[in-house]
């Protein structure tokens, strides 16, 4: 099994944290990635998470999309990022962590504007920042499967897909 889980009680740092890492993937980008978002329970203020900062990396929807997408992923690599496994559930991005010590500090996926992943990662990203009242319910869902599953990363990833594909699937 892969390292448990780690959930910790929101840090006002994550903010700064995400500040940053927008700004220097807009900057280092070369203009191939034009919008950088903060995503994940760290972009939710009180909100206990896994204390990785999870953005989307974006590039425009258009005829130089896989060129931007191979240009983007090498300068983000070259801000010390790593490749990963892209998961399922985010088939059309490139997924990118920042280790410290060892365990991710930062995570980027980099899609494209109009890709699925795009459009259900912000709807609940705005869904999760601005009913306080879903947040908590999911954070008293994460935290309950998180312990029923003793920080399993696999049952935690999936308690926590039921979770999204529920809100997506109710988000009309």
């Amino acid at each position: 099994m892969d390292s448990p889980v780690r959930l910790m009680h929101y840090d006002p740092r994550w903010k700064q944290e995400f500040l940053q890492t927008r700004s220097g993937l807009l900057h280092s980008c070369d203009g191939w990635v034009n919008e950088v978002h903060h995503i994940g329970s760290t972009a939710v203020s009180g909100m206990i998470a896994q204390p990785i900062v999870d953005v989307i990396a974006v590039v425009k929807d258009d005829a130089e999309r896989e060129q931007a997408l191979a240009e983007s992923t090498v300068l983000i690599e070259g801000m010390f990022f790593r490749r990963q496994e892209t998961p399922m559930w985010a088939a059309e991005t490139i997924v990118l962590e920042k280790p410290r010590g060892g365990e991710p500090t930062h995570r980027v996926f980099l899609t494209y504007a109009g890709s699925p992943f795009y459009h259900s990662s912000l709807m609940i990203a705005e869904r999760l920042q601005d009913d306080r009242e879903l947040s908590l319910r999911f954070e008293t869902t994460k935290v309950d499967r998180w312990r029923q599953g003793e920080g399993d990363p696999a049952r935690y990833a999936a308690d926590k897909a039921v979770f999204f594909a529920h809100l997506i699937e109710h988000s009309d």
